[in-house]
């Protein structure tokens, strides 16, 4: 029933409305000597994280000419909404995202440069540095999901604001969001942060959440309706949402607050319905006119035609679909 009324939905970027598979597409190097060695050293921390972003750094490892085999981590520490840090023979490094340097004081000119340029590109950067500079930039790129876009454009059919949450940088952002046509963008965001943002929305009406990491769980659980992507999603995001997608698909977010709607209009008919005929009745009963076969009318008539009526929900997903979301009956 509640989701008749949401007002907005606010989405994560990676892993629910792009793809959640990114690719490396730079690896720059900065203070070290080549970029085989940064992506060696990037992988090793990344290997210990569940992160898509970190998985995709994994992988371009694996692949690539290192075959696959890692460093040892000692002291890993894994902070999120910004990134890991551990220690590799000996030596201290930190992986992440532009806030987490920005915290560490770590950058220079260069760094700031090749951040820049990734950015405008609408790329997620991933800093490797040790204590005290950067040493190479990573960047990674995602790609829509095939449903996004039909599935935002069905959520603003609905009347519904779209925003999305996402802890990359405001320039990739809103590359994304722009690309899929969301209302509105924000970027930098911890996990508190989603909190707040979501906690801002809902003053202005109930708002749905949708994620997939564990990131995502404090913005999950503080919505309305918290909905989890359940093929990608962390067990953490499952556990906290009140829904889950089992295929990803985010056409079933508009599918789902149709869906209630209709379920909705169908209560009220039956309810107006049975209470209208019960009063009729009873005034023929009143005025001296009721027969017996009115009295069973009212009681198993109306409540055979109140079952019939709810039974048109078992078709609403058999209607056509338009850009890719099913019409209720």
């Amino acid at each position: 029933e509640g989701g008749r009324k949401l007002r907005y939905v606010a989405l994560d970027k990676t892993g629910t409305l792009t793809r959640g598979r990114p690719v490396v597409t730079d690896v720059i190097p900065l203070g070290i000597g080549d970029a085989d060695k940064a992506l060696l050293i990037s992988a090793s921390l990344e290997e210990h994280a569940g992160h898509p972003v970190a998985r995709s750094i994994v992988e371009k490892w694996k692949t690539g000419s290192g075959g696959g085999s890692m460093l040892a981590v000692a002291n890993f520490m894994n902070m999120p909404g910004k990134g890991v840090a551990g220690e590799i023979d000996g030596r201290g490094y930190y992986l992440g995202n532009r806030k987490l340097m920005e915290e560490l004081g770590i950058g220079n000119q260069a760094l700031e440069q090749e951040l820049n340029r990734l950015e405008l590109e609408g790329k997620t950067c991933v800093v490797l540095a040790s204590a005290a500079a950067p040493l190479a930039v990573i960047g990674v790129a995602d790609v829509i999901r095939d449903t996004g876009r039909r599935a935002i454009a069905s959520l603003h059919e609905l009347g519904i604001q779209t925003v999305m949450l996402s802890g990359d940088n405001r320039s990739t952002v809103k590359a994304i969001s722009a690309a899929a046509g969301i209302d509105d963008a924000r970027g930098n965001l911890l996990p508190d942060d989603k909190l707040g943002a979501i906690a801002e929305l809902r003053r202005s009406g109930p708002v749905g959440m949708v994620g997939d990491g564990i990131n995502d769980a404090p913005a999950l659980a503080g919505a309305n309706i918290g909905f989890a992507m359940g093929a990608a999603g962390s067990d953490t995001a499952l556990e906290t949402a009140d829904v889950a997608l089992m295929d990803d698909d985010l056409n079933k977010i508009p599918d789902f607050i149709r869906l209630s709607r209709q379920t909705w209009r169908i209560i009220t008919q039956n309810v107006v319905f049975a209470l209208g005929a019960k009063a009729l009745f009873f005034g023929l009963a009143l005025a001296g006119q009721a027969t017996l076969w009115m009295a069973v009318f009212a009681d198993m008539g109306v409540s055979l035609l109140v079952v019939f009526n709810s039974l048109r929900l078992l078709g609403f997903f058999s209607g056509k679909r338009v850009g890719g979301t099913a019409l209720g009956a």
